[in-house]
């Protein structure tokens, strides 16, 4: 009848402990007018860097006869062999998948996974689950960084201006008509090119890459939720096998972009080095390493609950009396008392020993 009543004492603490509601009337105000209205903002701004002229190009000039911007033109970007209708769902469906796969996954593993996230109530009507708050803010998180890092490439395109290795094919100079007599000469006109303007515009928007820093973006963010998220017991290859998976696309890219001539290896680096500072950056310092709103650690929600009257705690010692502490006082002396041992009559010498006969 005892353990009875306390295995039911012990499960309605579960259940209630489990069934945590927070109450909260500012996460759907917050979320409406200010988190919506920042990330439309982002997508506008990011759609006039990437498909309009509001911001005009700096016109930067070049040598003449230069070399390394006289490569052939590779043609547009559909006939990359990494095109846009293979980059940019290869950037987005594919982190997307994988989160959506290892949140479902932690919810099926881990018992304790709802102690991480409580269930926020905004008024009578309003519920919203933990796997659905966690959900949105990794997913809205990641397309906010997304939009971000376009944002930051198209505006240091935008300020430098610099050329592709493509650039003089495109541009075609009239070298004649310039005076270009030697390849130290520099060309600072601005109607120094006589080819297609749409092309010469695409080619001054070299520095940094932009599909290397949204590659990058996307490959560090899903490889740091892999690594701080998914816990796989019984190996230590996994983790990595799949870090390096995701981050082989990523390379591959980089790597075709200046094998195909469409980018200096200096802004395809720049450009990796952009979309991963924005990657570490959103995952430490905003999701703090993914981790759960309420700022608890994982090890303290992980422990099982204990109950008291199933696991009772032992009783302190008393602490000893005064006549024990005077008892075992001479025994807890490391050395023994110095005695007077007589060597002449007039001389008194201090020893050890422990007794003292003449």
């Amino acid at each position: 009848m005892h353990s009875g009543s306390i295995r039911t004492g012990y499960t309605s603490h579960m259940a209630a402990h489990e069934t945590e509601i927070k109450s909260s009337t500012s996460i759907v105000p917050c979320f409406l007018f200010v988190e919506l209205v920042l990330m439309a903002g982002t997508v506008i701004l990011s759609y006039h860097f990437e498909y309009t002229d509001t911001f005009p190009v700096h016109t930067q000039g070049f040598f003449c006869y230069d070399s390394t911007l006289s490569k052939p033109y590779p043609g547009p970007e559909s006939t990359s062999r990494a095109p846009p209708r293979l980059l940019y769902p290869l950037i987005t469906v594919l982190p997307i998948i994988m989160i959506l796969l290892g949140e479902v996954i932690s919810v099926l593993t881990h018992p304790h996974w709802k102690s991480r996230e409580k269930v926020i109530a905004c008024g009578d009507c309003c519920f919203f689950n933990p796997l659905l708050r966690r959900v949105v803010r990794i997913l809205g998180l990641f397309s906010f960084g997304l939009f971000c890092t376009v944002i930051f490439a198209g505006a240091v395109q935008t300020v430098t201006g610099n050329q592709t290795p493509h650039f003089l094919s495109v541009c075609r100079p009239n070298y004649t008509a310039l005076g270009c007599v030697s390849h130290i000469q520099y060309v600072s006109t601005p109607h120094a090119c006589t080819g297609d303007p749409v092309l010469i515009a695409e080619a001054r928007k070299a520095f940094p890459s932009k599909p290397a820093a949204l590659g990058a973006y996307s490959a560090v963010y899903t490889m740091m939720y892999v690594t701080l998220v998914l816990r796989i017991k019984g190996s230590r290859l996994v983790k990595p096998s799949l870090c390096f998976a995701i981050l082989s696309p990523s390379w591959l890219l980089s790597l075709l972009r200046v094998a195909e001539y469409r980018n200096h290896w200096r802004d395809v680096l720049a450009g990796t080095i952009i979309g991963s500072a924005i990657a570490v950056f959103l995952v430490t310092s905003v999701l703090n390493n993914f981790g759960s709103s309420s700022g608890s650690r994982p090890e303290e929600l992980e422990k099982p609950l204990q109950d008291p009257q199933l696991n009772p705690v032992p009783p302190l010692p008393p602490p000893p009396t005064r006549e024990k502490a005077m008892a075992l006082r001479p025994l807890m002396s490391l050395d023994p008392p110095p005695c007077l041992v007589p060597v002449t009559p007039d001389v008194l010498i201090p020893s050890n020993c422990m007794t003292s006969q003449v």
